[in-house]
């Protein structure tokens, strides 16, 4: 891979890492907080931000919602993250080939990693750094739940603080998106930019095909296979 200026995005959840249990565990105690009575159904989560799921989650959950529902919800669930450090080192997980994968990208000449993810700001990054990730990734870079902007924006949003963060400019064909959704995939393409789409998630292979993605992966365990199609589809 030659010496220029590509930035790689990585979805969170079922793409680097899982911890869905506490996820699931995180959403009942803000459901509970914020509506005052047990969850009895989470909506989906893959490809989709807080705030989808959570307006989701409240209409399966019989709450007629108002304008102050997200904000006391957002409050909750960054709460409930918090204190679940523990939790996400015992039952959380990093995928397979994750580690090897950021590992092997952080020495590309020219390559700057960070996220972009539905997730919260605070509980992406206890997400990553509990599970010992974070080192290879520029947080501060990221793109995150805001409560405002769909995933396609925050891409951009992203490209942006990376540019600014680092002196350089990240245009769309520089920049790679790695997920495991074809919501993810149609977030990619709104933006601009290519998707390599890692069948880890609840998608397979063929459904991340028949999306779109420009190149469809098992999973990250093949590091060589992940840093090719990154310089493949980065090539400016």
């Amino acid at each position: 891979m030659s010496t220029l200026n590509r930035l790689v995005l990585w979805n969170i959840d079922h793409t680097l890492v899982d911890v869905g249990r506490v996820t699931r565990d995180a959403y009942a105690e803000a459901f509970q907080r914020t509506i005052g009575r047990p969850l009895v159904r989470l909506a989906p989560t893959p490809g989709r931000t807080e705030s989808e799921i959570i307006f989701e989650t409240l209409a399966f959950n019989d709450v007629v919602t108002t304008d102050d529902h997200l904000a006391a919800f957002f409050d909750a669930l960054t709460e409930a993250f918090a204190t679940r450090r523990d939790d996400l080192r015992a039952h959380g997980r990093v995928l397979a080939g994750a580690r090897e994968a950021v590992e092997a990208l952080a020495h590309v000449p020219g390559v700057v990693q960070s996220v972009l993810t539905g997730s919260l700001q605070p509980n992406a990054c206890l997400k990553v750094t509990e599970l010992g990730l974070g080192g290879r990734l520029d947080l501060d870079a990221g793109g995150y739940e805001n409560g405002v902007y769909s995933k396609a924006a925050l891409l951009e949003l992203a490209r942006t603080r990376a540019g600014e963060r680092h002196g350089t400019r990240y245009p769309e064909s520089a920049t790679v998106y790695i997920a495991d959704s074809p919501r993810d995939v149609q977030a990619a393409h709104i933006a601009g930019s290519p998707i390599i789409a890692v069948a880890t998630g609840s998608a397979t292979e063929a459904e991340l095909r028949a999306a779109g993605a420009e190149r469809v992966l098992a999973t990250l365990a093949d590091t060589h296979a992940v840093v090719g199609a990154v310089a493949d589809l980065t090539r400016i």
